[in-house]
């Protein structure tokens, strides 16, 4: 039997971390994760860290000891899920400007953002017929592939394109509670917080994004799958690997209905290169 034995690791924490000790942090990080034979990637700027790792159970318990050890990491929101096979190949920590680029200096997480709404309670108000604007903030190839009832989205290719983007949504909608959401909740520390600085009046963010909703809510009011940025490509309500793969020369996830129509060809962008995706079935990725 092929057990779901590698535990995928994911947090991230808004907390000022000087710029002189970036490359110590680094080397600590990475040393640890190197010990424990963890796969991943880390990210660390003076604005926080943000953390995909993937291994055994016992590896990535003991990083999360060791993470945990540190003041500055203590008490990270972590979230888990398993697979068959690691989805990263090698183990990186990055010294990055922003954990999340937005490129806005007044938006400042780790002093102030909008209001975490729990995934139960943004349950509730869908079975409540609730008047809100439920916002996802994603990537449109993201999008494409599952998201909320009713949500709305502004067409953004790319996260950096969110605040000009912005300027679509109605004046009416600053009136009424929004509720934005991403995968983890980590993109939405920046949106909500921008959307308050811009007049929005009511701005909640799910906290721990569409995972942790999967998580304590299943797919209740939700539809399709949810991308996440490692080999694994996509993950169902049950927080699974679905068959889902993506192109090789456009980065496009492809659903297993696209996969069975496109003739061979990717149906974003044309390429062939789309059946390289096909040549490694799931669960059969390097360890």
């Amino acid at each position: 039997m092929n057990e779901l034995r590698i535990v995928n690791l994911s947090a991230y924490k808004f907390i000022a971390l000087s710029e002189a000790d970036l490359p110590l942090w680094r080397e600590k990080l990475l040393g640890e994760a190197n010990t424990l034979s963890l796969k991943g990637t880390v990210l660390i700027s003076t604005e926080g860290i943000n953390v995909f790792v993937a291994g055994p159970r016992e590896s990535v318990d003991a990083f999360k000891q060791y993470l945990d050890s540190i003041e500055l990491f203590a008490e990270l929101p972590y979230k888990e899920s398993l697979s068959h096979d690691r989805p990263f190949t090698r183990m990186l920590v990055r010294i990055k400007k922003e954990i999340i680029p937005m490129s806005i200096d007044s938006v400042k997480p780790g002093e102030k953002t909008a209001h975490h709404l729990d995934p139960r309670e943004f349950k509730q108000w869908y079975e409540e017929g609730k008047d809100m604007i439920v916002l996802d903030t994603r990537n449109d190839y993201e999008i494409r592939l599952g998201t909320f009832d009713q949500a709305i989205h502004l067409n953004i290719k790319n996260f950096r394109e969110f605040p000009e983007a912005l300027n679509q949504l109605p004046e009416a909608f600053k009136e009424k509670p929004v509720v934005t959401f991403c995968t983890g909740g980590i993109r939405c520390e920046k949106a909500a917080e921008l959307m308050a600085q811009n007049g929005f009046k009511e701005v909640y963010q799910l906290d721990g994004g569409i995972l942790k909703y999967f998580e304590e809510c299943g797919d209740h009011h939700y539809h399709g799958e949810c991308f996440v940025f490692d080999k694994r490509v996509a993950v169902d309500a049950s927080l699974k690997e679905t068959h889902t793969v993506q192109c090789y020369a456009c980065r496009s996830p492809i659903t297993v209905e696209e996969q069975t129509s496109c003739e061979g060809r990717c149906p974003y962008c044309g390429h062939t290169e789309f059946l390289k995706a096909l040549a490694h079935p799931k669960g059969e990725q390097a360890h």
